[in-house]
């Protein structure tokens, strides 16, 4: 299995910025700071737009947190 996660480096942070995103803050600060540097880090390592990454990366984790907050830890 290592040898197929050393060919994809890409899918290697891919998974590592999901799970990013899946980590809830105390406040909705911080749940935007984390979303934010998950996404940001997923759309470098992907050559996207880091902006629009960062953006949708905290909009995404704020709202899953709000939603699922039994879920966060």
């Amino acid at each position: 299995m290592f040898k197929a996660l050393t060919r994809q480096p890409k899918a290697v942070f891919l998974l590592l910025g999901v799970s990013a995103l899946a980590a809830c803050g105390d406040t909705v600060v911080e749940q935007a700071a984390i979303g934010g540097v998950g996404g940001l880090g997923t759309s470098a390592v992907l050559g996207g737009n880091l902006a629009a990454g960062a953006v949708v990366g905290a909009a995404g984790n704020v709202a899953y947190c709000q939603a699922f907050p039994d879920r966060c830890n």
